[in-house]
């Protein structure tokens, strides 16, 4: 072959296909849109996989039209063999045609199958149940129990020692470290009557045979039921994450805002005992609110004056004696302390020691601190928590064994009637990763119809007619088959992650379907050169011959489409490492997807373009050929 008849076949070759394979990469692209917008954590997990996705495809989109074309002139030398000298191909092609012939002869029996498939999807996609992200197995338990607001240091450390001890016995668990209190840190409010216990476990081909994480999780909270504990269970990443993101510090948190504090601490009590029973909630408690200690003196205004004494006298003295007081700093080389003064802790944290603290008067000698002020230990707030300039209370539980949407939507509709009768100024609100949950849905419903339209119109501009835009776009609904059968039968809740790998598999879809119009037109244009463009030359049988063709001579170069996406992805789906629990969920949808879009546009598309043929043929006396331009 002539090196100027070569380039001119590549040159038509490209330009048949180019704009397609613009056009469908844009197309890709524009299917990530709902991924930048996401927010919070979400946003913040799946951005680099947006931008780095978009940055390749953009700049293929532009090498498919420039370079490739380019390169192929250079490489696509000498003898080249055509399709039919390949047995691979040649084995496709002899058990693609008769499949593609059944199709083709039984139309209504092969649209029918496909709607069906379609109808069933949609309540196996329905019966999912719904959760933020698909948990990450971080490897590590964190076990997080809240005890009585008014526990003392050295029952606190006694009950650390012992959970401890008693976490320390189940085989699977290789160290623990636990924390009671808050750490050496302003951004750790923690009271001391709640411990922090990070349980690292043991590779898990030394755990029992059989045994989950879960499992490890259930025996040690089984072991731990001690009186006046509530046991909280989570993981150390996630859990910081939620507490900084959200405020709260399980799974789900409903904040309870009013006026008073009494009040938010009934009725959060009265929603605990609401939730109670629900399938899916565990660890369930108030966060406390009354329960605190506080030593409370109050002067006696009489008997300091009988004494000679005022009240700035009895207050200085218990500054110095409990609170302490700075009698001096102390230089060490360039650094400074200062020098605290302070009773002793056996007189501070004993109550008839504080009321024989000496006062020293002018005229009486020295008289115990209960001769001029009343002490006594009196109840108040725990901790007064505020949020928006209101009071806060809080009712916390996490969730295991069920979905998260579905759980809180049984916990909403038991709390309604009690919601509907709050007193004027309380309300409550829900938080937590349900919280997120309700933002990333609401983002990804806003956006996706735009996504549709932004596809539909590089679908248009790709083809220059809105009908090819239209039945390409109808693969996508067929691609939604296979990813919501996989996403069912691996039982996979639907969560951010599934909605990702969803739109990752829309692009996939039409992309594909592009290429098939291509080729099915191509043949259109061989049969219009043959025969002309008149229902008095082309017959029936003239347009179902080129259809098919059309369809099974350009099988290869659809497969590949098909293949490089469906080998990328397949090898995730047997992952077992740190991560695969949240790559599972995007790769599901779209192995299952490609999947069943492929089959889609490789045996029903043809069958749809054929039909459109022939009403086109009978109803105008001519073909819509579409017409490849540069």
């Amino acid at each position: 072959m002539i090196t100027a008849e070569r380039i001119k076949i590549i040159e038509a070759s490209c330009k048949q296909v180019g704009r397609g394979v613009f056009f469908s990469t844009l197309i890709i692209v524009a299917s990530f849109l709902p991924v930048f917008l996401l927010e919070g954590q979400e946003g913040k997990l799946f951005g680099p996989l947006a931008w780095t996705k978009t940055f390749i495809l953009g700049i293929d989109a532009i090498l498919a039209v420039t370079l490739a074309p380019v390169l192929i002139s250079f490489f696509l030398k000498g003898k080249l063999s055509s399709d039919d000298r390949n047995p691979l191909n040649r084995g496709l092609e002899r058990l693609y045609r008769p499949i593609l012939n059944w199709c083709v002869t039984w139309r209504k029996t092969t649209i029918g199958i496909n709607i069906i498939a379609l109808l069933i999807s949609i309540p196996l996609l329905l019966s999912l149940g719904s959760e933020f992200m698909p948990p990450l197995d971080e490897g590590t338990i964190l076990f997080m129990p809240v005890t009585q607001p008014d526990v003392s240091n050295a029952e606190a450390k006694q009950l650390l020692q012992v959970q401890d001890r008693i976490i320390k016995s189940v085989p699977e668990v290789a160290n623990v470290l636990g924390k009671a209190g808050r750490a050496n840190t302003a951004t750790d409010n923690s009271p001391i009557s709640m411990t922090e216990t990070i349980v690292l476990l043991k590779p898990k081909s030394e755990w029992r045979a059989g045994i989950k994480k879960e499992d490890i999780i259930n025996e040690l909270n089984a072991k731990l039921q001690i009186p006046g504990v509530v046991n909280g269970w989570t993981q150390p990443i996630i859990n910081r994450i939620n507490m900084l993101s959200t405020g709260i510090r399980t799974d789900v948190g409903l904040k309870v805002y009013g006026q008073n504090l009494d009040t938010i601490n009934t009725l959060a009590n009265r929603m605990k005992q609401a939730l109670q029973g629900i399938n899916g909630v565990k660890d369930l408690y108030v966060d406390p609110i009354t329960g605190g200690k506080y030593l409370d003196i109050q002067v006696n205004k009489d008997a300091v004056g009988r004494y000679g004494l005022s009240v700035d006298d009895v207050n200085e003295v218990v500054e110095s004696a409990l609170g302490g007081m700075n009698i001096t700093p102390t230089i060490e080389g360039r650094r400074r302390f200062s020098v605290n003064l302070r009773l002793a802790q056996d007189y501070r944290s004993n109550l008839d020691e504080i009321k024989r603290t000496l006062v020293q008067t002018m005229n009486y000698g020295p008289i115990p601190l209960s001769s001029v002020a009343d002490i006594k230990i009196s109840d108040g707030p725990a901790m007064i928590q505020s949020e928006n300039a209101l009071l806060r209370g809080t009712v916390l539980f996490n969730v295991r064994d069920r979905d998260l949407g579905s759980t809180v939507k049984e916990a909403q509709d038991r709390l309604n009637t009690m919601v509907k009768s709050l007193p004027k100024g309380y309300f409550i609100e829900w938080s937590g990763q349900y919280e997120n949950l309700i933002r990333a849905e609401r983002t990804l419903k806003l956006i996706l119809p735009i996504v549709l339209v932004i596809i539909f119109g590089c679908l248009y501009f790709a083809f220059h007619s809105i009908r090819e835009a239209f039945f390409s776009l109808i693969s996508i609904p067929f691609a939604l088959i296979g990813g919501a059968y996989m996403v069912y039968f691996f039982g996979v809740h639907l969560s951010v992650a599934v909605a990702v790998g969803f739109i990752a598999l829309f692009g996939i879809a039409v992309e594909t379907g592009i290429v098939m119009v291509i080729y099915l037109n191509d043949a259109m244009q061989q049969l219009v050169a043959l025969k002309g463009n008149s229902k008095e030359t082309i017959t029936r049988e003239d347009l179902r011959f080129y259809v098919m063709n059309g369809a099974v001579k350009r099988l290869r170069p659809k497969l590949m489409t098909v293949c490089v996406a469906l080998f990328g992805l397949v090898p995730v789906l047997w992952s077992t490492g740190t991560g695969s629990d949240v790559m599972l969920p995007i790769v599901l949808p779209m192995v299952g997807g490609v999947l069943t879009s492929s089959t889609h546009i490789l045996l029903v598309t043809p069958l749809i373009f054929l039909m459109v043929k022939e009403y086109e043929l009978k109803k105008h006396g001519k073909l819509e050929v579409l017409e490849v331009k540069e």
